[in-house]
Parts: structure tokens; sequence; C-alpha cells
């Protein structure tokens, strides 16, 4: 029997952080969450910031409470970080921030994203094979360069959010191969960034380096003393590249996977991108895996909705029995025959979520609910029949026919949705009782130590004992 393997994952929401300790014993995967905390970002004037700092001291915090949580003896091997896309940090050459790091959600972008809506975003989707969508780093950076191009003598290196906690981690600068996909200013036919991107962003190529796969070890741990010896390993940056690597996938494909939290992310593994006219009219991002595949995706927007309806009632839910009640009213209400568009610009960043969904039911000439239940019941309907469309347009582009979506994150916990998902899309939904994305991280961290030959190999011993609970479609 050989010692248990010992890994941290900094695992960062958009919503909410986390720092798992995993212990990896007999080809089993044991979780304990040693910190939680909550994240949001912060309204300055017009913008939208993150507390950066704030969620530095946080993984500081965290990463040493899963030290203290060790049995006597024990080292933590290594440590990996995932966060959501896009979002970056601009550093002179020396480390330094030289620019606020901006909110993905900041209404900056939207002159950017119309201009290219005009004119160059087909040229630009060729190239990346990312749409254009406001919450990009291309229009992000295209919009700061803009306004401050002194930026451009300032600063000497860009890094996405996981690539800065690695730096501040181990001192190293690298850029990693999944979050950089996220951008819109990678190649899509290469693991380097596009020039044709950069170009017509006016981003100076120094900016980054050509992309790590994940793996990669860093170096040791520099910043906290209580993690000597401790590795950081660049695993998949993006946290929905992470959920993807832990779902238990069928080997011979036809599987979607689903990570369904305030996004909901669904898409497939391919050995191209999908690209063209098709491809981009239904916004499918082609995404990396963390070794250099594909993973053409679409955003939906998930219970983002629900959570933001919820700050306009008293009787939010606290607790899971709060929640199970509060499933279990909706799941009594009928089926609402007008549902939303959760595509609609006007859910992005709304002052009062309830009015925004109000004002879309109005001009459907519907009434809105008059209560929690009936708008979680009409949220999850909504969303449900977005992941079904989702689900139709890839299979009208590859040909094929997928045969069940795979579900993690928090929506997989939500039965409402699971149901409305399998009941609007034709196939079974199956639910891991998964903690996704962690689990994704400390699976590449385990197989960069050697503890794990492959993905696949990780994905067939993690499916053995994993609780999971299918919802077939009653039609």
């Amino acid at each position: 029997m050989s010692s248990p393997i010992f890994t941290a994952a900094v695992d960062l929401g958009a919503t909410s952080g986390r720092i798992i300790l995993g212990k990896w014993a007999d080809e089993k995967l044991t979780l304990n969450e040693v910190h939680r905390f909550p994240n949001t970002y912060r309204e300055l004037g017009q913008h939208a910031y993150w507390e950066v700092g704030t969620l530095w001291a946080e993984v500081q915090a965290g990463l040493r409470q899963a030290v203290a949580a060790l049995p006597a003896g024990a080292k933590l091997a290594s440590v990996g970080v995932d966060t959501w896309g896009c979002d970056h940090v601009l550093l002179s050459d020396s480390g330094r921030l030289v620019f606020p790091v901006h909110a993905y959600r900041d209404n900056r972008t939207q002159a950017g994203l119309a201009a290219l809506a005009e004119r160059g975003a087909a040229h630009l989707y060729a190239a990346t094979g990312v749409p254009n969508v406001f919450y990009n780093t291309s229009l992000q950076l295209g919009e700061t360069i803009s306004r401050f191009p002194p930026i451009k003598d300032l600063a000497a290196r860009c890094l996405f959010l996981p690539d800065y906690f690695n730096f501040l981690l181990s001192g190293i600068a690298e850029n990693e191969l999944t979050i950089a996909s996220t951008s819109q200013l990678l190649d899509v036919h290469a693991q380097e960034f596009s020039r044709t991107a950069l170009d017509h962003f006016r981003i100076p190529p120094a900016w980054f380096t050509t992309p790590v796969l994940a793996g990669k070890r860093l170096g040791g741990v520099i910043a906290i003393p209580e993690l000597e010896g401790t590795q950081v390993i660049a695993v998949p940056g993006h946290d929905t590249a992470c959920a993807y690597d832990a779902m238990p996938a069928s080997p011979d494909g036809g599987d979607l996977f689903l990570s369904s939290g305030t996004w909901s992310l669904i898409g497939f593994e391919n050995a191209k991108p999908l690209l063209g006219a098709e491809a981009m009219a239904a916004r499918v991002a082609n995404e990396r895996t963390g070794l250099g595949g594909y993973r053409p995706l679409t955003n939906v927007v998930g219970l983002f909705l629900l959570e933001q309806t919820m700050n306009d009632f008293k009787e939010r839910p606290e607790s899971a029995r709060d929640w199970d009640a509060l499933i279990a009213e909706a799941t009594a209400l009928p089926v609402p025959e007008v549902l939303l568009d959760p595509a609609d610009p006007a859910f992005t960043a709304p002052k009062s979520m309830r009015e925004a969904i109000d004002a879309q039911l109005k001009k459907q000439k519907a009434a809105p609910p008059k209560t929690l239940a009936g708008y979680t019941r009409l949220i999850c309907e909504s969303i449900g029949r977005g992941h079904a469309a989702a689900a139709a347009n890839f299979e009208s582009m590859t040909g094929g026919k997928f045969r069940r979506i795979l579900m993690v994150g928090g929506g997989s916990k939500n039965r409402l949705l699971c149901q409305a998902t399998a009941e609007a899309a034709g196939i079974p939904v199956v639910s891991f009782n998964l903690e996704g994305t962690a689990v994704g991280n400390i699976a590449n961290q385990l197989i960069s130590l050697g503890a794990v030959k492959n993905l696949a190999t990780f994905r067939q011993l993690l499916a053995a004992d994993l609780q999971q609970k299918t919802y077939r479609p009653k039609k």
C-alpha cells in the first residue's frame, strides 16, 4: 500500500472561492473543503472591479488551513489554481500591478462589442474560434489600450487570473492554455496567441508568452513558508476545463458536458474545432483542453438569473432544507406557457433581475410570477430549454447524436433544473454528486505528480464509486 498523496485545489468562482484538500490513496480521491469565502465584484463609479488583494489573502489563509488539516508527518505535494475565464491583470516588468483589475461584467466593452459586430467579427472568429461576447479579454484589453494609450509602455505582461495567482505563489509568470482560450486572442489552429487578433486590438504581443499545457510544474511555493517544498502545478486554469476533466465520460464519445452554475457551459470534447457561419451564429466557443484538444461549447446564462432574482425576496433560502422546500414548491407548479430568453442582454447585470424578467414577460404579454417559487419554476424551465437548444445546435453542426448530458456544478443539485433539461433535450441527464472543478483541478495535479497515468485512467477510477442520479424525459 503506497502512502497517501495530498494536494490542494484553489478554486475561485465569481461568487465564491474554496480551498479543497485532496487525499489520493488506494486509487480513491477524498475531498476536504478547508476554506470557503464569498467573492463579488465591487462597483466604483461607473465601473466594476475585483478585490484581487482580498482574494489573495483568502487563498493564503486557505492554503495554511490545508496544511494544518494534514495528518501528522504528511506533506502537501502540490497546489493548482483555477478561476472563471477572461479576467486578467497587467503587470510591470517587476511584477507590480499597473492597472485596476476590472470584472468581466463591467459595461466598458459595449462600444467595442457593437463595433466588432458591425465589421470584423467573422474575421476574428475564423482566427480564434471564439465569438464576439461582451466579456472577452480581447474587448477588455482593446478598451484599456484605447482609453489609456500609455499602458502599452507601463505594462510588460498580461496574466489571466489563475496565471497571476500561480505567479504570486511561485514567482513564475506563465500563460496557461485553457484560460488563454477564453480570451478571443488564441490562435484556433495552434497553441500560440493569434497575431491577427492581437493586431486587431492593438495589443502588444510581448504581453503574452506561448501558453503552457496543463501539468506543467512551475516550481515550489515561495510566498507561504508553511508550504515550503509544495509544487505549484499549472492545472487547467479555466474552471470549466477542470469541471469537464472531472466528468466520467464514455470513452467512445456521445456525451455532452454541462457545467451548471452562475453560467451554464455546455459542450463536448472534439479532435478539431467547430468553425464557420453556423458555429459563429450559435456562438460556439472553441475552448481548449489542458492538453491542447478542443472543447467546443456554448455559454447559456445559468443560475445567475435565480441568484439575482432572490435579492428581491425576503424569504430567500439559507439552508439545504430551505432549498429543498423551494424546489419542491416550484416543482408542484405547472410549466409556464411563456418562457424566458436567457440570452437577452437585459439580463447581463441589471439593477433588479426581477424587474428585468418582468419586463421581458410583459413584452411577450405574459403575467409575471407572484412568488419566488414561481420565478424558480420559470427560470429553471427557461435554462433547461437553453441547454436543449445548445444540444440541438451541436447535433446539427456535427451530424452526430448525443446519448446523455453529464451535469456537474451547483445546478446538478437542482432536481427541477435537471428534469427540465432532460424534458427539453429529450435525452437522459446524469447528475453527479461531484465537486467538478476541484476534482478536475486535483486530477491534473495527480497526473503531473505521476500518481495517475492519464485522464482516461482517472475518470475510470473515479466512476467506480461516484454517486450519480439519472433524470429521464417523461414525455
